[in-house]
């Protein structure tokens, strides 16, 4: 993999990095905002960085790519800032599994306007709601967005010797990239899950799932050994799309697979009905209603035209980056993560870019599906096993591999930089391989014992602490200026989208997924 490194390390620095972080408002007793999106940040609908995901209360906040983290992390930073500054009595909870909530009606559905675009994202997660419940929109997340240097895509390209154009070659490897961060993306979960425990109220509306966990106190469920129940069956693993077999061997095949489940009915939804007594409860009752409802953990991602289904884009632009979607909330950083962790992030999809990546099968899928399980359920206990090829190896054992296999690469990314912030990373790392107790997830249950509190009441606690932060600064003048222009812009552009005739939400529909808006 890294015998032209030595001689060529820039052509891996320089990628473009973006994060997308959701985060949800609670109010001042620490239960879930019922308030409207602050009007003061903007529109949901139009506004290119500050937005909100499934429910009304949990925002969004989105920063264009950089090719330095640090410009990334500080706009990051820059719109939590503008966010807190116009927040009022609320404030952000720090952690990704929610808490205060008082089961699905606590929950409301986030609204986009009249447009037939602003309903049809409502629609949607009405139908989000019907099938998976209203609970599972609470949670947040981190998504990590990386695009490989072009500079890197013509020296591989040239390097293969492949008669193949240069676009084949990028959506090929991008694929390579995904199928190996399917393998080993179980370590980030380690790394850096924060979500062991969960309160109660999580269950209300589905109480059976209650058994499967041990009590930490009476308002608490966990598992002792937890790394990140987000990204557990019964977060972001979804059971109704267990059996889905989607194609991540060629860009061909997930486009097909994709766009096959998007279009094949489903008994189950189709009990619940599309349009009844004139009021949409899905946007149809196919498995998937759209491609953005298939909860991977990472997804290969083409900016979209308006109005384009993501599978149409893919089909027209190729590959233009990947979304990394397994990481949760830091509960002790101001803004979710720190520059260590984006680093380490960005070394690990290029070393999942820059090694054999055979394909895919339908058993291995299931296999690596298990894998992330088993972490995210139980990734801190002594000796656990995963499987690897056909046999069992130790998460120790397996993790340790996987950071030297990093090094050369953390090496050659340090070659642009002063300090070696990249190797440091890795030994940061490392530390937690060989020291579960560092980790965020087992930071957390201590942090808890230790202030004998229940995990609603540690991450208010902890959110309130991290909103002191942003009060203790403000935005320059020109930067706050700039998002007050973006939020009015973003205002302006939805008021021009609502003034124009609307054709009957059906039609509009039926265009959507026929390909004929963009």
């Amino acid at each position: 993999m890294t015998h032209w490194l030595k001689d060529n390390p820039q052509l891996l620095s320089g990628g473009f990095k973006g994060i997308e972080k959701e985060s949800l408002r609670i109010n001042a007793q620490g239960l879930i905002s019922q308030a409207n999106h602050p009007y003061a940040l903007g529109s949901t609908l139009t506004h290119p960085q500050i937005t909100t995901d499934y429910s009304e209360a949990l925002i969004e906040l989105i920063t264009p790519p950089f090719s330095d983290i640090r410009d990334t992390l500080k706009t990051l930073e820059n719109i939590h800032q503008f966010v807190y500054d116009n927040l009022e009595e609320e404030q952000l909870l720090c952690a990704s599994m929610p808490c205060g909530i008082d089961g699905d009606e606590s929950i409301r559905i986030a609204e986009y306007g009249t447009s037939n675009i602003g309903r049809m994202k409502h629609v949607y997660r009405h139908g989000l709601w019907h099938r998976y419940g209203r609970t599972m929109q609470a949670i947040a997340g981190i998504h990590f967005n990386y695009s490989v240097p072009d500079k890197l895509w013509v020296f591989l390209h040239e390097q293969s010797g492949k008669s193949q154009s240069l676009a084949d070659f990028k959506n090929a490897a991008y694929f390579g990239l995904i199928r190996n961060f399917q393998r080993i993306g179980w370590l980030i979960l380690y790394l850096f899950g924060a979500s062991p425990a969960i309160c109660k109220n999580f269950f209300k509306s589905r109480p059976a799932l209650m058994a499967q966990f041990e009590e930490f106190d009476n308002g608490t469920l966990y598992h002792p050994y937890a790394t990140s129940l987000r990204m557990s069956d019964i977060g972001y693993k979804s059971k109704n799309q267990a059996n889905l077999h989607i194609d991540y061997n060629s860009i061909e095949g997930y486009v097909e697979s994709l766009s096959a489940a998007i279009s094949t009915s489903y008994p189950d939804y189709e009990k619940i009905g599309v349009c009844v007594n004139g009021e949409y409860k899905q946007l149809n009752a196919n498995i998937l209603q759209i491609e953005n409802e298939f909860y991977s953990i990472m997804r290969p991602k083409q900016i979209a035209h308006s109005g384009e289904k993501p599978t149409a884009a893919l089909r027209r632009g190729g590959v233009e980056y990947v979304e990394m979607r397994a990481l949760d909330l830091n509960p002790f950083h101001p803004i979710g993560i720190d520059e260590p962790t984006a680093r380490f992030i960005e070394a690990l999809l290029l070393t999942c870019l820059l090694t054999n990546s055979p394909e895919i099968n339908a058993d291995e899928l299931r296999v690596n599906n298990s894998n992330q399980l088993t972490v995210a359920n139980q990734g801190r206990k002594p000796n656990v096993e995963l499987t690897r090829n056909g046999e069992t190896i130790t998460l120790q054992n397996w993790a340790r591999e996987i950071l030297d296999l990093m090094q050369p690469i953390c090496d050659a990314l340090d070659s642009t930089e002063t300090n070696s912030p990249y190797s440091q990373s890795l030994t940061l790392q490392r530390e937690l391989v060989e020291k579960p107790d560092l980790t965020p997830s087992a930071k957390m249950l201590a942090a808890m014992r230790e202030k004998n509190k229940p995990f609603s009441c540690f991450t208010v606690n902890q959110s309130a602490e991290l909103a002191k932060f942003f009060a203790g600064q403000s935005l320059d003048e020109n930067t706050r200026q700039e998002f007050i222009k973006l939020a009015a812009q973003s205002h302006e552009k939805q008021r021009e989208l609502e003034a124009v005739p609307q054709i009957p939400f059906e039609d509009f529909l039926q265009n959507y997924f026929a390909g004929n808006l963009a």
